[in-house]
């Protein structure tokens, strides 16, 4: 029987217990003994808590009336006292209720006012929990039977029947079926026990709040809503808490919508995983490690991927890279890790303290003020001598005013003075304190500084360049003069062979000579002064350009191999001219005939305006004509083989002074007053500037490589130019005292010349490396003299030897020197 008891209750725990008696009121009607039983343990439990808490807080709490089932609570307790003891409970419980029946009785009527206000749904609350405990208990129940079956089969080497298996699922077991029937064949992908993620919902990975105003929470593999599970309130969520044995290792999946009850093994799991430990026990965190790529080579590759197409591409971003490297060591920021350690090892050296007490001439770390020495003072001379020579001293007659003053700008010197035969003799000096006093006072207020003297010797300024002598061979001395021009000797060309020398002067002659005895072999004769002479580079061809004036004549001198001769004169007039030939106005193609075919003649090219240089190209073909005054067609390019003109230029800026091919690429230089302008032929386009801050140019020579080049300028500087570096000049050489003239490479030698209007002809020794970090060296090693200067006049143009170290030079005196 349920019986009365006064108990005092905790004030947080008033709403629990009034909750608890509604529950307790409620399941008497509702459920069967086993549920009795179970509620009653639950409210057993509370009493127990609730009494095992009244002697600690006794001065907080209230009264309340709690209902309680003796019989049931014992038995569930599981202790089996005495029917004595239960009696002299009893007759506690009864002086304590009488003694507080008035209290109950007041409680009593506000648990039932709120008994009645839960009574609705604590009712549902309770039929709904009962049925679900009803459930899972059949449940569990079944799956223990199964259980149990399955091991007795499994010794047996049965297996379970499809019975059974509806069992497992929750459904009542058909009637009339034998249990030995075999089991049909189950799709073992229909359920997925791996520890995957569960796929039974497919939205995917989206946030479970996009589902809240429906009626369900997604959709299962076949397509087929998901519905949500009936949603639980406070009650039932302590209901479950109470009633399930399970409820400490249940964890709702919003996904699926489902209660998952974690086992042994997920519990194990996670408590690895508090411990820091690894999830699986299997794992061995210190088992031996295999190291799969070894130190050692191997034949075979591990993987053999194919180089990317970019790692064969230079890559400009590397380049600067290293040019920065590059220029920090030499800047002496970077330095190498030795160099590092060096410094360090030698900071670690350094002792940080230093002795108080030491001598200061011994200690070298603290600051040395250097000592300024005073000035001195002059030392005295015969007029301050106690025995004076006698034009020191002023004779006694003369005027007090002469004795006393002195004229400015003059020392006083004679002054009236006694004389005393001896030093012993001579009285105290009266103003000696006076004076020493000020001399005090100067050396004291008036500041000194010691200035240093900066003694630089030239030696360590210059460069450190290699001697001379380590960098031959290169022209010194003169080998043979050739004479026979009588005015200036303008142009000099030699041929590809090395074997014969062009002269053209203003004489209005043209002179062959032979380079090795000097002798001259043809005289030819022309209508003007020449202002230039080239040979052809080709060495097939042998062909002579003349520059006289505003004609352009080619020319064969019938030197040397005579199928060589033959074969220009065959190229020449195998010529067929095209059926719709495109002259051009300002030039004018003529052949030579009758005498002046046999003079040598063989082509002449008439410009409207006079010519000053011809260059060839190096194949022999092309060859370019500067016309100074010629504004838009200052320039022109003539193809021999084609026997066509063409003007690559519709305007120009400045006065064009002179031209050159580049030896291997189609570019053309074009020096202007101020500027050297490279142009791509083929593209059309202008390629570089180059800024040479020069007054006005006055040559032009290319490198054989292409990538390097000289000019000279009348203001009497020569310039480098690398093309790879910068579009400023290298390196400018101001050897020369006068106008330079003429400048040029040679083919083979690192080498080149600059003559001038001195007289001079100076030799440098200019090396390009390859590799393209390291700057040319750039070193004069000779000056060559001999040349005399007339009219202001002195070198005007100078050649190199096509394969020997030697030089041709031409002068205004009208000789021709050959520097060997």
């Amino acid at each position: 029987m349920a019986e009365v008891v006064a108990k005092r209750k905790l004030p947080r725990e008033v709403d629990e217990l009034s909750e608890s008696q509604d529950l307790f009121a409620a399941s008497q009607d509702s459920d069967g003994d086993s549920d009795d039983a179970s509620f009653d343990e639950s409210d057993d439990e509370n009493s127990e808590y609730s009494s095992s808490e009244i002697s600690e807080e006794e001065d907080e709490i209230g009264e309340i009336v709690t209902l309680k089932d003796d019989s049931a609570s014992e038995d569930d307790s599981g202790n089996e006292a005495s029917d004595e003891d239960a009696t002299k409970r009893a007759d506690n419980k009864k002086r304590g209720v009488e003694d507080t029946t008035n209290r109950v009785n007041v409680k009593e009527k506000q648990i039932k006012a709120l008994q009645g206000t839960l009574e609705p749904k604590v009712t549902e609350g309770v039929s709904k929990s009962s049925r679900r405990r009803q459930k899972r208990r059949e449940k569990k129940a079944a799956e223990l039977e199964l259980n149990r079956q399955n091991d007795e089969r499994s010794s047996k080497g049965e297996e379970a029947t499809d019975d059974e298996k509806k069992v497992e699922d929750g459904l009542p077991k058909p009637s009339g079926i034998s249990q030995d029937k075999e089991k049909p064949a189950v799709d073992e992908y229909e359920f997925d026990s791996s520890d995957e993620e569960d796929i039974r919902n497919t939205v995917g990975n989206i946030p479970m709040e996009w589902y809240r105003g429906f009626d369900h929470i997604g959709y299962n593999v076949k397509g087929e809503k998901i519905i949500k599970p009936p949603t639980r309130d406070e009650l039932d969520e302590f209901l479950n808490k109470v009633d399930n044995p399970e409820y400490w290792r249940t964890v709702f999946d919003s996904k699926n919508g489902e209660d998952i009850v974690l086992s042994d093994e997920d519990l194990d799991v996670i408590r690895r995983i508090q411990r820091g430990g690894y999830p699986d026990a299997t794992v061995d965190p210190y088992e031996p490690y295999s190291d799969f790529f070894t130190h050692e080579t191997m034949i075979h590759p591990v993987t053999r991927f194919p180089d990317h197409k970019r790692s064969f591409i230079p890559s400009l971003t590397e380049k600067a890279m290293v040019s920065r490297y590059l220029h920090l060591m030499r800047q002496g920021i970077l330095k190498p890790s030795w160099e590092k350690d060096r410094e360090k090892e030698k900071a670690k050296q350094k002792v940080p303290y230093y002795d108080l007490w030491k001598a200061d001439e011994d200690d070298t770390r603290r600051r040395h003020i250097a000592h300024i020495a005073a000035p001195k003072l002059p030392l005295p001379g015969h007029s301050e001598s106690y025995r004076p020579p006698p034009e020191y001293i002023l004779p006694d007659k003369a005027p007090i005013d002469e004795r006393n003053e002195t004229p400015e700008g003059e020392s006083r010197l004679r002054f009236t003075r006694p004389q005393y035969d001896a030093l012993r003799k001579v009285p105290f000096y009266q103003r000696y304190f006076h004076e020493r006093f000020s001399r005090c006072l100067d050396l004291y207020l008036c500041p000194r500084q010691r200035v240093v003297r900066n003694r630089l010797d030239a030696d360590d300024i210059l460069p450190q360049l290699p001697k001379p002598k380590d960098l031959q061979p290169f022209p010194t001395t003169l080998a043979l003069l050739y004479t026979g021009h009588t005015s200036y000797v303008r142009s000099i060309s030699v041929d590809p062979s090395g074997q014969w020398l062009v002269s053209g002067s203003d004489d209005k002659t043209v002179r062959f000579w032979e380079v090795s005895t000097g002798r001259c072999l043809k005289v030819v004769e022309v209508e003007g002064a020449v202002q230039c002479v080239a040979w052809c580079p080709n060495p097939v061809l042998c062909l002579v350009a003349i520059s006289v004036e505003s004609v352009v004549h080619l020319y064969n001198p019938k030197l040397g191999d005579k199928l060589v001769v033959s074969g220009t004169d065959k190229l020449i007039e195998d010529y067929q001219q095209p059926d719709d030939p495109k002259p051009m106005p300002q030039v004018e193609w003529e052949i030579a005939e009758g005498s002046r075919y046999e003079e040598g003649y063989r082509l002449s090219l008439k410009h409207f305006k006079p010519t000053r240089q011809v260059n060839w190209h190096g194949k022999g073909d092309y060859f370019s004509c500067v016309i100074p005054t010629g504004q838009r067609t200052s320039i022109l390019i003539h193809q021999l083989s084609k026997r066509r003109s063409q003007n690559p230029f519709k305007k120009f800026k400045g006065l064009i002074q002179c031209s050159s091919f580049h030896p291997t690429r189609p570019f053309l230089f074009v020096a202007t007053q101020k500027q050297v302008r490279v142009y791509n032929l083929i593209k059309q386009v202008m390629v570089k500037k180059l800024i040479t801050y020069a007054k006005w140019i006055s040559s032009i020579s290319i490198h054989p490589s292409g990538d390097n080049i000289i000019i000279g300028t009348y203001d009497c500087k020569l310039s480098w130019f690398d093309l790879d570096l910068s579009v400023t000049p290298y390196k400018t050489l101001r050897h020369h005292k006068q106008a330079i003239r003429s400048v040029c490479y040679h083919r083979r030698y690192p080498l080149f010349a600059s003559a001038s209007d001195d007289g001079t002809v100076i030799i440098c020794h200019g090396q390009v490396y390859n590799d393209l970090l390291q700057n040319p060296m750039i070193v004069p090693v000779k000056v060559l003299k001999g040349h005399s200067i007339t009219s202001g006049l002195g070198v005007l143009c100078c050649e190199f030897h096509p394969s020997q170290p030697w030089i041709f030079s031409s002068a205004a005196d009208g000789n021709i020197r050959l520097f060997t």
